[in-house]
């Protein structure tokens, strides 16, 4: 008995006939749609996005038909072509193509639009139910056609009434007429009608328009084809069979591979791929597929998963990895088209996998399906999703992993990077003078991929000057705060132990604080920010929460550390390094902690120049009021505001000055390589990363409560500052420190005059109190502080003010040397 072709259930329920070329039915089976446009779907045995298909054989079909396309265009002309496939469905048939004419760049069209990307042409799918395609090539000129040569090949899945072909066609025509299009298609199943559109189309554009298949047919529908089926979809899903067999209970945790993707090389042909890029790519492929084959021992078999519009790095990534492994391989896509599920063997789409969208689509939360995976026998299943669909979403109950995980003894996750466009061609230029980012171990004691610096290195300049003349020049105006470097502090053995003993006290309300403001940042500026830390004090706050985003959804976020000064605003080429690098909307600025708000503001004015930065910063305390993204408010010891250098991976401040930063620099910084002895860098991190586990329940918690919170600015603290500055003579508010942090930087870098302690306070200012003993500054307990401490400078500052040993006198002449307590008012 012949085995069961896989469109007779639809073939004997609606009368639907599949008619043509001897191979047809091998190449297709039938299913029903739930989309109200057309009753049929013509289900593709070797495109490898419905039907799972070995990588090979889906790869060598599209190659075939490339290479036929290159015999009918010749080699110069082949030469000269463009190759451009259709989203979702043939964004990989088309790449295959591409890849079978060898010498073509590659373009696909797509449904996700891109930021600062312009639109350079588009279209309009008639039956689909996701119709609107955009055409958005990073060179302006892919598309154009000097003298109308340069054919362009068009490639779908299959070529059923044509229109889909002539409204592309009619678009780019318009924009850029030419004299030659290639349509090539799996199957050619238009009907006699339809035939005779394209040959009076192609004389009334004056255009030769040729058309490359593997086979021909036609599907012949009974009247009233369509409401029959809109029928039976309706009957089957209202009392369905199961569309998926029984979940498994003890599911596996799906498990990161980090392939390795070549820098440079696009994931895709969202934005153009050239021979140039095809090339890398081959040579990194054995490497890669070894990556998954090692992840993937013991498995005989396995699927290649990938997502919506990414099929061609994951069927690649399929073909390479039957070449490493002994394994059965077998390859698909998940897919945003709704089709029936029934398990029969007549029937093409047997089971179906239904998750939510996680990659944030332009036309909102959706559901998205995975077809014939579940109940087919795979013991591994590999995920690949673009780095923008790493979301998570991707990751929560229900979602794509864990529906996954429900069906397979085994679940790998393989991200590719999201390829972001070179900006304009004077950006490009501007970004080619700057400097990569520095990174550890050359550059700090951080690891490289923790943070990249994007500053220079000024490690073999003499930059540091004693703390009184640098106080003494800075409020003469006879010098910027950022132009000299201060002395180093060099703990005592006593206040080492301090810190290490408040390091240990206060782990877990930092841990949970990065998780706090990490989740609100995930949640509201996702699904794949980049960080970007105000050096310094920014810096291991931006490293704790690239660990909690890696360490909870697995996502591996970018991260820089840029400069900023008051006064002088931020490093505009770090922000044109970025602009260059990232989509500017993805970056996020964090900061340790805020005082009365003077670097948001700052913030704020700098990044107003600059299109596409969102200027509110993400702060792990702000204990000012200053932000809307926070940790926590309350003012407490951060442990590293109690060190310099030592606690930021051994880098200085950062330094501003015109003999030593050109137009075309970063501002600069020191790394303090001689201080690596005393380095406690990596036990600050690794003590608190270690507690990520223990606060994960309340941060879920306070996340939530937080993203339903009105956290709108209050300002309280710059207003506590300005009141300070009256009632205590000093009359600049950039005089008075407010916070915790804010004070110790005060006590180690600038010439303090007293300290101002909330009454009771405890163990937060236990390093406080020490430093100001050290230095000889009174602390005076006060209420109705709103932060638990605030450092004042001391006011209209001569060396004079100081003894020999540097410790603060007494009475300062034109300073008021009696204030009275602030009283909240």
């Amino acid at each position: 008995m012949d085995e069961k072709w896989s469109g007779d259930w639809v073939a004997e329920r609606l009368g639907v006939e599949l008619v043509g070329d001897g191979e047809l039915r091998e190449l297709l089976g039938l299913a029903l749609r739930r989309n109200p446009k057309r009753a049929h779907l013509l289900v593709s045995n070797v495109l490898g996005k419905h039907v799972p298909q070995r990588p090979s054989v889906v790869h060598g079909a599209g190659h075939e038909l490339g290479e036929r396309v290159r015999d009918l265009l010749g080699e110069t002309e082949a030469r000269r072509a463009v190759v451009v496939g259709y989203a979702e469905t043939a964004t990989g048939l088309g790449h295959a193509v591409a890849d079978g004419l060898g010498v073509a760049p590659y373009l696909h069209s797509t449904r996700r639009p891109v930021e600062g990307v312009a639109q350079a042409g588009g279209f309009e799918e008639a039956h689909s139910h996701a119709t609107s395609h955009l055409l958005l090539p990073e060179r302006p000129d892919l598309l154009s056609a000097p003298d109308r040569g340069a054919p362009l090949v068009l490639v779908d899945d299959e070529f059923s009434t044509g229109n889909t072909v002539l409204n592309t066609i009619r678009a780019l025509h318009e924009r850029y007429p030419r004299d030659r299009y290639v349509i090539v298609a799996l199957v050619d199943m238009r009907s006699e009608a339809d035939r005779g559109k394209l040959a009076v189309f192609a004389e009334e554009i004056g255009a030769r328009v040729d058309l490359v298949t593997r086979a021909r047919g036609t599907v012949r529908l009974p009247d009233g084809v369509l409401e029959k089926g809109v029928a039976l979809v309706a009957a089957h899903e209202e009392h369905p069979p199961p569309a998926e067999p029984e979940p498994r209970k003890d599911r596996p945790v799906p498990v990161r591979v980090e392939l390795g993707w070549p820098a440079g090389v696009p994931d895709g042909g969202r934005h153009g791929f050239t021979p140039v890029h095809r090339a890398a790519l081959e040579a990194a492929l054995p490497d890669m597929a070894a990556r998954l084959a090692d992840a993937l021992d013991g498995v005989r078999r396995v699927l290649v998963l990938g997502f919506e519009e990414l099929m061609y790095a994951p069927l690649r990534l399929g073909t390479a990895l039957e070449d490493a492994t002994t394994a059965e391989v077998r390859y698909s896509t998940t897919t945003r088209s709704p089709v029936l599920a029934v398990d029969d063997p007549g029937y093409a789409i047997r089971t179906r996998l239904v998750f939510p969208a996680h990659d944030d689509p332009a036309d909102g939360p959706g559901e998205r399906y995975a077809y014939n995976v579940a109940g087919a026998g795979f013991d591994a299943v590999v995920a690949v999703v673009d780095s923008a669909a790493d979301t998570p979403a991707l990751h929560a109950p229900g979602g794509l992993l864990d529906r996954l995980a429900a069906h397979t003894d085994r679940v790998l996750l393989a991200v590719v990077p999201s390829y972001v466009p070179s900006p304009s061609p004077v950006e490009r230029q501007e970004a080619a003078m700057l400097s990569a980012p520095l990174r550890g171990p050359a550059f700090s004691s951080y690891a490289a991929d923790e943070v990249g610096w994007l500053l220079q290195d000024l490690s073999d300049t003499t930059l540091e000057a004693p703390t009184e003349e640098r106080e003494e020049a800075i409020q003469s105006g006879g010098a910027h705060y950022a132009e000299s470097l201060p002395v180093e502090y060099q703990p005592t053995a006593q206040y080492q132990e301090l810190f290490r003993g408040a390091l240990d006290t206060s782990a877990a309300r930092i841990a949970r604080a990065v998780g706090t403001v990490t989740e609100t940042v995930l949640a509201e500026r996702g699904p794949r920010p980049v960080l970007a830390s105000l050096a310094r004090a920014g810096t291991p706050v931006g490293v704790l929460m690239r660990r909690w985003a890696l360490h909870r959804h697995g996502i591996d976020l970018p991260h820089y550390a840029v400069s900023i000064v008051r006064g002088r605003g931020i490093d505009a080429n770090a922000l044109r390094w970025l602009a260059a690098h990232h989509d500017p909307a993805d970056v996020v600025f964090v900061d340790g902690w805020t005082g009365k708000g003077a670097i948001t503001r700052e913030l704020a004015a700098a990044v107003a120049e600059f299109d596409g930065f969102d200027p509110e910063i993400a702060v792990l305390a702000d204990p000012g009021g200053c932000v809307r993204t926070y940790g926590t408010r309350e003012d407490f010891l951060i442990p590293s505001a109690c060190l310099n250098s030592t606690v930021s991976g051994l880098v200085s401040r950062t330094v501003l000055r015109s003999d030593l930063v050109g137009p075309h620099d970063y501002h600069g910084a020191k790394y303090y390589r001689e201080l690596a002895g005393t380095d406690v860098s990596g036990l600050f991190l690794d003590t608190i990363a270690a507690r990520f586990d223990e606060v994960a329940d309340a941060v879920d918690a306070e996340a939530k409560e937080l993203l339903a919170a009105d956290r709108a600015p209050t300002w309280e603290g710059w207003a506590a500052v300005e009141r300070i500055s009256e009632e205590y003579g000093i009359h600049d508010v950039n005089l008075v420190k407010p916070g915790v942090g804010e004070t110790t930087r005060v006590l180690l870098r600038r010439v303090p005059w007293k300290i101002l302690a909330k009454r009771g306070a405890g163990a937060d200012l236990a390093h406080v109190r020490l430093l100001a003993e050290q230095r000889g500054v009174p602390v005076e307990e006060v209420d109705g502080l709103p932060y638990t401490c605030v450092g004042l400078i001391h006011p209209r500052y001569t060396r004079g003010a100081t003894g020999a040993s540097g410790t603060a006198v007494s009475a300062v002449a034109e300073a008021a040397t009696e204030a009275p307590a602030v009283t909240g008012k």
